[in-house]
C-alpha cells in the first residue's frame, strides 16, 4: 500500500490501459493521426480523455467551453459524452490543427454540437460574458498558451454556473512546476496553483492524471 500517489512505469501504465480505456475506434484514429505533427504531445491523453467525459455526464452538462481545441481530441470526446442537445463553444486560432479537428467531429457525427470561434481566446470570452452568457456553462476545459492560465480560469468562472465545474490541464507541467529554472510558462502555471490553493469561490482538487489536471467546482 502507498499512502502518496503512485508512480507509473510503463509497464503498469500500459496494464491500466488495457483495463479501463475504452476508447471509441474514431478517437483511435484522431489521435493517431496527431501524433504525426510536431506538437502531436499537446493532446491529452485517452485516459484523461475518458475522465473527462465521466466528469460531463456526472454533472448533466448540456452547455461546455473550451479554450485550447489544437485538433480536437478533448473536444471531441466531450461532445461524444454530451445529450443530443449538447453544445461546445470551442475556441483557438489555429486553421491548420482545427481543420483536422473539424474533420473528425464531422465523421463521429458531432459536428453540430461544435461552435467553433477561431479569435483569441480572451475575446471570445470577453464576447460571451457580453452577450449575457455568464453562469450558463455547465463546464470548462482550459488547455491553451499558459500565460493566459489566469485570465482564462478568471473569465470561464463568470461563465460557469454554480456548481459547474472548471477543469485546466498541464497543472504539473512534467514536473516543472517544483524545479527552481522557470521559464515564463512555468512561472504562469504555477502562479494560477498557487491562487487557486487559496481560492474560496471554488471546491479544489489536482488531480495527477497525464500531465496534471485541476478541476475547481464553482461554489
Amino acid at each position: 500500500m502507498s499512502r502518496k500517489t503512485l508512480n507509473l512505469d510503463n509497464q503498469l501504465y500500459n496494464y491500466l490501459l488495457s483495463i479501463s480505456v475504452r476508447e471509441p475506434e474514431i478517437l483511435q484514429q484522431l489521435r493517431q493521426e496527431t501524433a504525426h505533427y510536431p506538437y502531436a504531445m499537446m493532446q491529452i491523453a485517452p485516459e484523461q480523455g475518458q475522465f473527462m467525459a465521466l466528469l460531463v455526464q456526472l454533472l448533466g452538462a448540456t452547455k461546455t467551453l473550451e479554450v485550447g481545441v489544437f485538433t480536437g481530441y478533448s473536444s471531441l470526446v466531450v461532445a461524444l459524452a454530451l445529450p443530443a442537445n449538447g453544445k461546445i463553444v470551442a475556441c483557438d486560432l489555429s486553421e491548420e490543427y482545427t481543420r483536422v479537428a473539424r474533420h473528425y467531429w464531422q465523421l463521429a457525427g458531432v459536428a453540430d454540437k461544435i461552435d467553433l470561434r477561431l479569435a483569441p481566446a480572451l475575446d471570445t470570452l470577453d464576447q460571451l460574458l457580453a452577450d449575457g452568457q455568464a453562469e450558463t456553462f455547465d463546464f470548462a476545459f482550459i488547455d491553451a498558451d499558459k500565460v493566459n492560465y489566469e485570465q482564462y480560469y478568471e473569465r470561464s468562472l463568470q461563465l460557469v454556473r454554480p456548481g459547474g465545474l472548471i477543469a485546466i490541464d498541464n497543472v504539473l507541467w512534467s514536473g516543472r512546476v517544483a524545479k527552481p529554472d522557470q521559464d515564463k510558462s512555468t512561472l504562469a502555471i504555477c502562479s494560477l496553483n498557487k491562487k487557486l490553493h487559496h481560492d474560496e469561490r471554488v471546491t479544489l482538487s489536482l488531480v495527477p492524471i497525464a500531465d496534471g489536471l485541476t478541476l475547481a467546482l464553482k461554489r
